[in-house]
């Protein structure tokens, strides 16, 4: 080996350890941008919830303000309670002789709530898929139709063969659809044009 030689392997080690140090560098720089854009995307997140749970408080104040008025005008008394339920916000008419606001198969109500919707929509500028409750007639339909829809399973799976339910408005088709989902067994489908779209429960393929 030459004298040559022996004298560049000290500037080679040097030069060697300046591009691990430069790559160490790069690398911890990666990682700092990394944790900074993690960062700064939980940050981005949490904003955008935020933001969302304030429109859904403002979208149930201003279907209170308007539901109240609505009250007076008819001369009906009411209390109204708010809440924020699976994304959306849920106002709650508590009182007496309030069936009148219900109708046949809730079907006044479900005209008061898209009322209430557009009431709140004009303010706010967004679509609502706020839920509207008079006197617990909701949570009473859903109990109901929780039942029918496992009574109705049970029959579909002991007979072998579909069965098709009465014709149902969104909300109580939405709530068979959930019940029939965890049923072993069984699956359910919707079929028909509204207002006679109806539910069909089915053996699972």
């Amino acid at each position: 080996m030459s004298d040559a030689d022996v004298a560049a392997g000290p500037a080679d080690d040097a030069g060697g350890a300046d591009l691990d140090r430069g790559a160490e560098d790069d690398r911890g720089a990666d990682l700092d941008r990394g944790a900074e854009e993690d960062r700064g995307a939980e940050q981005d997140r949490a904003a955008e919830e935020d933001r969302g749970s304030d429109l859904l408080v403002r979208e149930g104040d201003i279907a209170a303000d308007y539901l109240e008025r609505l009250l007076d005008i008819v001369d009906y008394d009411g209390d109204i309670d708010l809440d924020v339920e699976n994304d959306r916000a849920v106002v709650a008419v508590v009182g007496t002789r309030l069936q009148s606001l219900i109708g046949p198969r809730g079907e006044t109500l479900d005209a008061l709530q898209e009322l209430t919707r557009l009431a709140v929509q004009q303010k706010t500028g967004v679509r609502s898929r706020l839920m509207l409750d008079i006197s617990g007639h909701r949570n009473n339909r859903r109990q109901e139709l929780a039942a029918l829809a496992r009574a109705t399973a049970e029959r579909v799976i002991d007979a072998q063969e579909p069965a098709r339910l009465a014709p149902m408005n969104p909300f109580e088709r939405k709530v068979v659809h959930d019940t029939i989902t965890g049923i072993d067994g069984v699956r359910s489908e919707s079929e028909g044009e509204e207002p006679n779209r109806r539910v069909v429960v089915l053996l699972a393929q």
